[in-house]
Order: C-alpha cells, then structure tokens, then sequence
C-alpha cells in the first residue's frame, strides 16, 4: 500500500516530467529562443540546482555518474529541443515514454528475458501504437521531428540503464548534467549564428532546468523509496496522458483520434509487459 507521502511526491514529480515536455514545446514555438541554448540553458540549471539539492545534504559527491551516462544524458536533451520545434507537447511525451520503455524492454530481450504470449502480445500492441501514431495520414507529427522524439527516448533508455544500481541516484544525476555543459557549450558554438532568445524562453528554459528537471528528479527518487519497480514503472505511463491533457488545455493543441488510439495502444501495451513481469518476480 502506497502512503499518502509517496503518493504525494510521486504526482508532483509525474507533474513535473510532463511540464517538461511543456515548458519545450511553449519556449520553442512561443518564444524566440533556439533549440540549442533551450538545452543549454535546462542542462546548465539542472545542474546548479541539483549541486545545490547535494549541498543542502551535505554531500559534494559530484563526482559520481559517468561520462557514458552524461553522454546519453545529453543526447536525450538536446534531440528532446530539437523535436518539439516541430512536435505538439502529447505526441512528443507519448513517443519519448513509449521509446524509453520499448529500448528498455527489447534490452531486457536481448539479455535473454522471456514474455510469453501475453508479454509479446503486449509488445506488439505498443509497437503498433507507435505505428498508428507514425504512419502517413492526417494528424500524423512531421516525421523528423519524431524520429528525434524516438532518439531521445532510446537515450533516455540507455541513461535508464546505465543507473541501474548507483548507490546515490541524486549524486549520480547530479555529476551527469555537470558533465553534460561542456558538451552544451560545443552544441551552442556549433550553432551560433543560429543562437537568438528572449526574456520568456529563458525563464522557460530556467524553469525546465531547475525545476522540472532537477527539483522533479530529486522528488522522484523520494518517491522510489517508497515504490516497488513495477509500480515505478507503470505510474510512468502517466506522464504522456498528462501532458496531453496539459497541451489541449494550456497550449491549445488538439487531442485528435490518432492520438488517443495510439496512446491507448502504447500505454497499454507496456502496462500489459510490465503486468507480466511482476508476476514472474513475485514467482
């Protein structure tokens, strides 16, 4: 039974993921700031925030995480930005949660975990929610945009995978964003004659960096001490209803047919996955 804590810290920190793919989509379509100093920006007060969550608990363990980890870190970031030039808050949300679970089950696979019919059933179902989503037809997202929501979510994945096991999760993220500005800083000197912001995308961008990114990072491993994998998991799944919701009311983005089918599909069939899985672990 989750506590009324848990249960608290884990919405607001399912709030705080899906405001980031809000906080993208309003600085990059409202605003004149460019993709690159957007993840600049989030990457550089993700990390001062976090250094300062590590103060305030009298930790200075900077240096835990990775270089592997940073790098997919980054990779997430900046295709993320660069997606949601193009991309409505809902579809980018759905195809990066989609992504992140898909590459973190089909490694499970290739390590030699088995579904069975029930689990591939599953899969398959999540796949076709993508295809739905991705083939041509009205309403479908512009097709670069979402191939780099799918790079973002394999690297969120891979990041995901690379942490399994750190001692201290905060520490770990902490020294991998700090690790990720000097690879910000070569993105926005490659693309400075294209750099240009205002005052709105840099607070959006501030606000993703320390507050849906870092402040929701540290929530959300609060909230995992309180939480079994499966229900970490599939709580997760959360995230691209929300921030559906959140674009139809606040951005004025339309909840079309396509979408919701293909939401249905993709959630469920992961849902149905992760199902199997925890009764193979309670066995």
């Amino acid at each position: 039974m989750v506590n009324t804590r848990t249960l608290l810290l884990t919405t607001l920190a399912m709030l705080a993921f899906a405001g980031n793919s809000l906080l993208c989509r309003l600085a990059l379509r409202d605003t004149e700031i460019d993709a690159a100093s957007f993840t600049g920006l989030r990457l550089l007060a993700g990390a001062i925030t976090l250094w300062l969550l590590l103060r305030l608990r009298k930790a200075n363990n900077v240096n835990a995480g990775s270089w592997p980890a940073a790098t997919a870190l980054f990779i997430y970031a900046a295709a993320f930005s660069f997606a949601y030039l193009n991309l409505e808050a809902g579809a980018g949300a759905l195809i990066l949660f989609g992504a992140v679970q898909l590459s973190m089950l089909a490694w499970g696979l290739y390590r030699g975990e088995r579904l069975g019919l029930k689990g591939c059933s599953g899969l398959v179902m999540a796949f076709a929610g993508l295809l739905i989503l991705l083939l041509p037809g009205a309403n479908r997202p512009p097709a670069a945009a979402a191939l780099l929501m799918l790079l973002a979510g394999v690297a969120w994945g891979v990041y995901s995978l690379l942490g399994r096991g750190v001692k201290d999760p905060l520490a770990a993220t902490a020294g991998n964003f700090l690790r990720t500005v000097p690879m910000a800083l070569a993105l926005s000197t490659l693309l400075f004659a294209q750099a240009r912001w205002d005052m709105p995308g840099l607070i959006y961008a501030l606000l993703s960096g320390a507050l849906t990114s870092g402040v929701g990072y540290a929530i959300w491993y609060s909230a995992l001490r309180g939480l079994h994998a499966f229900q970490a998991a599939c709580v997760q799944l959360s995230v691209p209803i929300l921030a559906a919701l959140a674009g139809s009311l606040l951005l004025d983005e339309a909840l079309s047919l396509r979408l919701l089918l293909s939401a249905a599909a993709v959630l469920g069939g992961i849902a149905l996955v992760l199902s199997v899985q925890q009764r193979r672990v309670k066995a």
